[in-house]
């Protein structure tokens, strides 16, 4: 490999930890008869997004405010909330940001990782389906913005993943060639698979934990034969490469 491009959210940042914190904020004003024992099913309907609201945004059919206020407003009817207004909303997403961005950690494998990949010559860089500006605020604030060389984002060609042009894009930027550039990321889809499809090499974080949504055994199978590897933790990432004499990286 000359090249490792990374997925930002839940695979470099615990993402799914931050939504936590940030769905508990948010419930304590607008949904104050939920007990705590049920805010793991906000977590669960927030990172499912049956609507396709945030697939919609990278898509570039609605903008990010859009796909936020109709996930809200999902949360406010499934558990019986009152219907955000304007001002409602600029409440609640503030409470909702204040508690996601405090809450923005590494994973606790990533820095050796990376260090690891560069150590082995690898130019490291990062693609998201989120805003670059956005993205870089919550890499400087795990430490990790002076390391990558490169950040594309859904706001780069104007749509996210899985489109094939946003792969081949942050290649580009990284200066490598597609065929041996590595795209590892946490949804087998949107990442690995479409990876793949763009002519990258396709890598699956599949942490242990729930999902974000149902993954049927036949589509991980499907993936794996058309060349997409499965890591639980990127601390295999540099195994899985084949880096000469690479050894698991340690926290």
């Amino acid at each position: 490999m000359d090249g490792v491009l990374l997925d930002i959210d839940d695979t470099l940042v615990d993402t799914r930890g931050a939504f936590a914190v940030a769905l508990t904020a948010a419930a304590a004003s607008f949904l104050p008869h939920l007990p705590p024992e049920r805010h793991a099913e906000l977590l669960q309907v927030w990172r499912a997004d049956t609507g396709g609201h945030y697939r919609r945004y990278t898509s570039g059919e609605i903008g990010y405010r859009d796909q936020r206020v109709a996930r809200a407003a999902e949360l406010q009817r499934v558990f019986g909330g009152a219907p955000l207004d304007d001002e409602a909303f600029a409440r609640w997403d503030d409470l909702f940001e204040t508690g996601f961005a405090g809450a923005w950690t590494a994973h606790e494998e990533v820095s050796a990782v990376v260090d690891a990949l560069l150590a082995h010559g690898v130019a490291v860089g990062a693609l998201s389906n989120a805003g670059v500006d956005y993205q870089t605020a919550k890499l400087r604030r795990v430490g990790l913005a002076d390391r990558l060389e490169v950040l594309v984002g859904v706001d780069t060609l104007g749509v996210g993943k899985p489109h094939p042009s946003v792969f081949l894009e942050a290649c580009r930027r990284l200066g490598t060639d597609p065929a041996r550039t590595a795209y590892v990321g946490d949804e087998l889809d949107v990442d690995a698979v479409a990876a793949v499809g763009a002519g990258l090499v396709g890598v699956w974080v599949d942490r242990p934990g729930p999902r974000r949504v149902i993954v049927p055994p036949e589509d991980v199978a499907a993936a794996r034969a058309a060349g997409v590897h499965v890591v639980a933790t990127l601390a295999e990432l540099p195994v899985v490469l084949g880096l000469d004499g690479a050894q698991r990286p340690t926290a």
